[in-house]
């Protein structure tokens, strides 16, 4: 049978999703992309995925942000239980019908019981102790990130300890499609019992940054079993967006 053309992706989302299985507020969240040889992020991934190429490579990224506002539409978050740093060590991937998606190698917060409610959909997530200072708005500011995962079975100990400092906003011609690639993804893919799932989600464009990221980056990185990353990182900063997570599909 003949795949579908694969999607490309955007800076807007796929499609709307009317109803929301749940709804998050993503905020002063860094982007850093490091270049990977294909076969060495292959390697890692589960049945059914493959790693993407774009501009020549695989990329890995790490992602360090404020999650706020968590909850279940029509439902109102939950107070100080629904708004924690979370970090995230990613990939990017197609499906098996050729679908793009992100791949999450690893996803650490500082709430345990949000750990173990997402780990049941399949997501990879740990407890880690985590804070994020805000230093301000606008050029020169940015954010201090602080996570520390005690590590789990063979996954070691890690610390991420970094400060992101705030260029100018992102100019139309530095909007690339490979920009756009790495930030804008409209689906997550898990594994639940031995099968694929997508989760689709969809925002509004990401309000982007030129940026800096700077301190102990690599240690998230290694503990998911990759090698640590060549030369500095592509960086970029967002003050956030509102998201909303459609319900999973089965794939494989």
């Amino acid at each position: 049978m003949d795949l579908p053309p694969p999607t490309v992706s955007r800076r807007h989302p796929e499609r709307h999703i009317a109803w929301p299985v749940n709804a998050q507020r993503w905020t002063e969240l860094t982007f850093a992309h490091w270049r990977y040889d294909p076969d060495v992020v292959q390697r890692l991934l589960p049945a059914g995925l493959e790693a993407q190429v774009l501009d020549g490579s695989a990329w890995v990224g790490l992602v360090p942000f404020r999650m706020g506002g968590v909850r279940t539409p029509p439902l109102p978050p939950i107070p100080v239980w629904s708004d924690f740093p979370e970090l995230n060590v990613r990939t990017y991937v197609r499906g098996p019908d050729g679908r793009e998606g992100v791949w999450f190698f690893s996803l650490a917060c500082p709430r345990r019981a949000f750990v173990a409610a997402m780990r049941c959909v399949g997501l990879r997530y740990e407890f880690a102790r985590a804070q994020i200072a805000d230093a301000g708005q606008g050029t020169g500011s940015g954010a201090r990130y602080r996570f520390h995962g005690r590590g789990a079975g063979s996954r070691p100990e890690w610390r991420f300890d970094a400060r992101a400092t705030v260029g100018e906003p992102l100019g139309e011609g530095a909007r690339t499609p490979l920009v756009d690639s790495l930030t804008a993804r409209w689906a997550a893919y898990s594994r639940v019992a031995g099968r694929l799932w997508r989760i689709p989600i969809s925002h509004e464009p990401w309000p982007l940054h030129e940026a800096s990221l700077a301190g102990e980056l690599v240690g998230p990185i290694a503990a998911v079993g990759l090698p640590a990353p060549d030369g500095a990182p592509l960086v970029h900063y967002s003050s956030g967006v509102e998201s909303r997570i459609g319900l999973p599909s089965l794939v494989g």
